[in-house]
């Protein structure tokens, strides 16, 4: 629960490691088991459950992609390389609740603290949205308050379209748009794109995720969208700027995952580079030095 890991002093934690340090410590103790429960001993009496439009929901034609337990398997080794698919497509089933984190973290197999990791993530983000609400509508780190975005509408639309001329975040980009769903690498590539080169306020980016992941939970798009942007808890330094184009040698450097979403990437039709890297990185770091130098 939200207040079973803090510090000693009672406050939440702000940086993950040691937040992970005693969740771990904690999750040892405890002696937890999940049963197959028996449905007609919970529903009482007959009713009728509300559609999806009564709660707010409306049927989407994307369909989720099957949780893939077995891929948790040597998951550390190649999380990182999209066209390997080599996650778990687990978020939809844990954002719906259809599938029980106890019982996710009870089967994993050995070896898995990586895995294990990224499933703490969740709750590390899970419990900053608790402590400090204001997250929801403001950066967690104030002194990042006065920032002057340029918020350029026709960029953003760019971004969104996957017509930057980066190959890497088109192809992210497109992957979402289509299937509602982007490799947890590519999305930090994107997002980063989107606050550092060209300048625009991750709100913007957070909620068209929103709008378009199957796997969409406040806390986990919030807490990794200000991680990009430097705004947020524990967040990569502002000074921190993905080059798009070495990400590509780095982790898909045969063009696998790009030749997928961008298959038009050799030909001469596609987009120009929206803005040159060495440019949009040194105009990023100095908005940001000054806004922070503004603030003392």
């Amino acid at each position: 629960e939200e207040n079973e890991i803090v510090k000693a002093d009672g406050k939440p934690y702000t940086v993950y490691t040691p937040y992970k340090k005693k969740w771990l410590a904690a999750f040892e103790k405890l002696n937890i088991g999940c049963d197959n429960g028996d449905f007609n001993k919970f529903i009482k009496h007959s009713v009728q459950l509300p559609s999806l439009s009564e709660i707010g929901f409306s049927t989407s034609s994307l369909k989720a992609s099957e949780f893939s337990p077995e891929k948790i398997n040597n998951y550390g080794e190649h999380r990182d390389f999209p066209s390997k698919d080599h996650t778990t497509h687990i978020g939809p089933y844990l954002r719906f609740g259809t599938l029980s984190i106890r019982q996710v973290i009870l089967d994993l197999p050995t070896q898995s603290e990586v895995y294990l990791s990224e499933l703490i993530w969740r709750e590390f983000f899970m419990q900053i949205l608790f402590h400090f609400p204001q997250v929801k509508n403001n950066n967690f780190r104030s002194k990042y308050d006065s920032i002057p975005w340029r918020d350029n509408e026709e960029d953003f639309k760019k971004w969104c379209r996957g017509e930057t001329g980066y190959p890497l975040v088109d192809a992210g980009m497109r992957e979402l748009n289509a299937t509602g769903h982007m490799h947890n690498r590519v999305r930090m590539i994107t997002a980063g794109f989107l606050c550092k080169h060209l300048l625009i306020n991750w709100q913007w980016g957070e909620a068209y995720f929103a709008q378009k992941l199957l796997d969409y939970e406040l806390s986990s798009n919030n807490g990794n969208w200000q991680w990009a942007a430097g705004t947020g808890c524990d967040a990569a330094p502002y000074f921190r700027v993905f080059n798009p184009t070495t990400q590509i040698q780095r982790f898909d450097k045969n063009f696998e995952y790009i030749k997928k979403w961008v298959p038009e990437v050799q030909e001469l039709t596609y987009s120009k580079p929206m803005v040159e890297h060495k440019f949009a990185r040194e105009r990023a770091i100095s908005t940001y030095k000054q806004a922070l130098e503004n603030q003392s």
